[in-house]
C-alpha cells in the first residue's frame, strides 16, 4: 500500500478543503455546465495532490555496499560533468570532483532520500531564484538546500542540493548539522518539479548515463 507523506500531509489538507467548497458550490449551482466544471476541477485536484504526494516503500539493493552513492530522488539523470570545488563547503577549495543532476518532473514521487550512511557535517540553505529546473544554471542560482554527508572512510564523502524549481517554491528536509544518516532512509522533499544534485570525489565510478531513469533510495549512482 502506498502512503502518503507527512512532509505533504499539509498541502493536503489545504487542497482537499478547497476541492470540498469547489464540489458544494457545483452542488448548489443551477448551471449543469458550471456544474460538471466545478465537479471535475475538484476531483483532479484531489486525485493529483495524492498522487504527487504518495511515499512507496523503497528497497535499498542488496548489492549496495558501504561508500556506494544511491540516488536521493526519483528522476531523469540531465547532467553529468566533471568540475572544480570553486565553493566552502565540504570539499576543499580547488578539489577536482564529479557532479551528476536528477531532473524531477511533477509525476515524479518528491520524497527525497539519503545516498550515503555517515554523518551530516554540512547544511546550508540558499535563497535564490526559479529558473526551470533542467536549467543547469539552476544548480547555482536556484532557492536550495544544501547537504555534506561523510561517510566512515575520508573518500566516503557526498554534497547534493535539493533545488526548488520554476513550480517548486518549498523545500522540505528534517535532519541537522550532525545528524547520523543510513543510506535508503527520508529525511524530505521538494514539493512539484524540481532537481537535485550529487557532488562527489572523482575516484567515485559513475554507473548511471545521461537520459537514465533512477530511483529513490534503490538505484546506485556512483561506486568507490
Amino acid at each position: 500500500m502506498i502512503s502518503i507523506t507527512p512532509y505533504g500531509k499539509d498541502v493536503v489538507v489545504k487542497v482537499f478543503i478547497a476541492g470540498a467548497i469547489l464540489a458544494l458550490i457545483a452542488v448548489f449551482t443551477d448551471n449543469l455546465i458550471i456544474t460538471v466544471l466545478l465537479s471535475a476541477v475538484a476531483v483532479f485536484l484531489w486525485l493529483f495532490t495524492l498522487y504527487f504526494f504518495r511515499d512507496p516503500e523503497r528497497r535499498v539493493p542488496s548489492v549496495y555496499r558501504q561508500g556506494d552513492l544511491l540516488s536521493p530522488a526519483d528522476g531523469k539523470v540531465v547532467l553529468i560533468q566533471d568540475i572544480t570545488n570553486n565553493e566552502d563547503n565540504l570539499f576543499p577549495a580547488g578539489e577536482k570532483l564529479r557532479q551528476v543532476s536528477i531532473f524531477l518532473s511533477p509525476l515524479n514521487v518528491h520524497v527525497n532520500r539519503i545516498p550515503l550512511t555517515g554523518k551530516v557535517e554540512y547544511l546550508k540553505y540558499v535563497k535564490g531564484e526559479y529558473l526551470v529546473a533542467f536549467d543547469h544554471k539552476a544548480s547555482e542560482r536556484n532557492e536550495r538546500t544544501e547537504i555534506g554527508i561523510s561517510g566512515i572512510t575520508d573518500k566516503e564523502k557526498v554534497l547534493f542540493k535539493q533545488i526548488a524549481g520554476f513550480v517548486a517554491r518549498r523545500i522540505v528536509y528534517d535532519i541537522d548539522n550532525g545528524s547520523d544518516v543510513i543510506a535508503g532512509e527520508r529525511f524530505g522533499m521538494i514539493k512539484f518539479g524540481s532537481r537535485v544534485d550529487l557532488i562527489m570525489r572523482d575516484d567515485y565510478k559513475v554507473r548511471v548515463k545521461i537520459n537514465d531513469i533512477v530511483t529513490a533510495g534503490e538505484t546506485i549512482i556512483a561506486e568507490l
